[in-house]
């Protein structure tokens, strides 16, 4: 049997990473003054970016389940005989459903996962579901690899302003942070498909310092184990504090891999500019 994946742009994938795997993705779309785009395609980060900051109307949406049917049919067409289709935690977006409605319709089998993750966490699951299908592993086996790579993976990250997120609904439980403080300097992490907070603090510098720690330790216990791990440091639009980050991670993790991946429009939509994120993600056994 032949698998091929699915998966959505909030992976943000650097295409590097995905050739010779039979990946698809779909892009999620961004509205910016009224005009809609496709993340990835047709509107950049640095555009949501200006437009966050000029405080132009910025909002997210779904691809229509016909672009996830589209993908699904490509993908039989070029010999698939299954689809494993990996997307952003459904508390976050409501891309799922998209991939669940055209699935129904699918010339294939298509098994739907929610990664209860975004970002790199889903894009190296998605990255081992691929290698495994690619060494003839059927659907079953890497839906499985898939949402055990998300399980045990560790996300953490900072905002300038819990603003951007307050305004997409996005904060979850981390409204408790709010009050009357937005001035203040969350770490937030990702549980379950939901943002939770974790601590605050009175500066960036010290919020940065946090998450280099809390990341430091997420991928040591893993190593622990005996695990690989990989290491990803999003950013959105604060690529020299990024860098300098990963910079740091790796003389603290020699044996991760450490990688430096923008954020795109749809998550930029919903964080804002000056965003960190790190992603500590353990290769599953097997």
């Amino acid at each position: 049997m032949t698998t091929a994946i699915v998966t959505d742009s909030t992976a943000y994938l650097p295409p590097a990473l995905l050739e010779g795997l039979d990946v698809r993705v779909v892009p999620l779309h961004v509205v910016v003054g009224g005009r809609e785009h496709r993340e990835g395609v047709d509107i950049d980060v640095a555009a949501v970016a200006a437009a966050l900051r000029s405080f132009t109307p910025v909002s997210t949406s779904r691809p229509a389940p016909a672009a996830f049917l589209e993908a699904y049919e490509a993908a039989a067409a070029a010999g698939a005989d299954a689809v494993v289709s990996v997307h952003i935690s459904a508390d976050l977006s409501s891309t799922l459903g998209g991939a669940e409605l055209a699935a129904e319709q699918a010339p294939v089998p298509v098994t739907v996962v929610d990664s209860r993750a975004l970002g790199m966490v889903m894009g190296h699951a998605v990255l081992t579901g691929a290698r495994a299908a690619a060494s003839g592993a059927g659907p079953e086996e890497v839906a499985r690899l898939v949402r055990t790579t998300c399980e045990g993976a560790t996300v953490v990250f900072y905002v300038d302003t819990l603003e951007y997120l307050r305004r997409g609904g996005r904060i979850g439980r981390a409204g408790a942070l709010l009050g009357s403080a937005l001035s203040i300097k969350p770490i937030l992490g990702l549980r379950d498909g939901h943002i939770v907070p974790l601590e605050r603090v009175r500066t960036s510098t010290r919020a940065i310092a946090r998450i280099e720690e809390m990341a430091a330790d997420a991928a040591e216990a893993a190593q622990d184990t005996g695990a690989t791990v990989d290491v990803a440091v999003h950013h959105l639009d604060s690529a020299e504090r990024a860098g300098k980050l990963a910079e740091r991670l790796r003389a603290r993790l020699p044996d991760a891999e450490v990688t430096v991946v923008e954020l795109g429009a749809v998550v930029g939509a919903h964080v804002g500019p000056g965003t960190l994120a790190v992603a500590v993600v353990p290769r599953p056994a097997g």
